[in-house]
């Protein structure tokens, strides 16, 4: 039976840049205060984010456009012709054009959870670009969350916990392999036959 695990694509946490000895025993680099809270600052430390994302948006427009014409034309007399040779003769033509549409689009999307991502890098700034994947497995299904994004480390909580909203350049992607995902998709022949039909 095939693997229904779908490849990691998350990267690994980078090596740390080694530091010149400078040949003191204090180093700032792994420095810590006794007293400090615990939060993420350098390559390989974990934060755990909290997805809270709500996403709403809505359109809607109306047009109308009206336009009548009218055209009345009569002949009273011709050279040559004799004054009553046409009675009363009279031409009428008319138009008229209207046109209504509207439309409107409407959209929302929520989405909540918890994942604990690794710093794989560290920015000149301070800030720290981390990224993170779980894998939950049940059955012969799959679903795969992951997240990525760029964290300034005076958003960071206590307990290295941080919000979704605070999170730079973020990308969350929520993914699910397996026969419930399989069942979902359209066969490739019907794929086909749906992109050549002309009705």
């Amino acid at each position: 039976m095939p693997s229904t695990a779908p490849p990691p694509v998350s990267a690994s946490p980078m090596a740390a840049v080694p530091r010149q000895a400078t040949g003191s025993l204090f180093r700032t680099a792994s420095y810590r205060p006794l007293f400090e809270d615990r939060r993420a600052r350098m390559i390989g430390d974990t934060v755990t984010i909290s997805i809270v994302e709500n996403v709403s948006a809505s359109q809607k427009s109306t047009s109308t456009i009206g336009k009548t014409s009218s055209i009345d034309t009569g002949i009273a007399a011709l050279p040559f012709f004799a004054a009553n040779s046409f009675g009363r003769a009279s031409a009428n033509a008319e138009s008229a054009h209207n046109f209504a549409g509207k439309g409107g689009t409407e959209s929302a999307n929520t989405f909540q959870g918890s994942i604990t991502a690794t710093v794989i890098d560290v920015q000149p700034n301070g800030h720290l670009v981390v990224t993170g994947e779980k894998q939950i497995g049940v059955n012969q299904n799959v679903d795969v969350l992951r997240f990525s994004g760029t964290i300034d480390p005076r958003s960071i909580q206590a307990g290295s916990n941080v919000l979704s909203t605070q999170v730079a350049n973020v990308r969350i992607e929520s993914r699910g392999r397996g026969a419930q995902q399989e069942s979902q998709v359209m066969p490739w022949l019907g794929r086909f036959f749906m992109s050549v039909l002309p009705f």
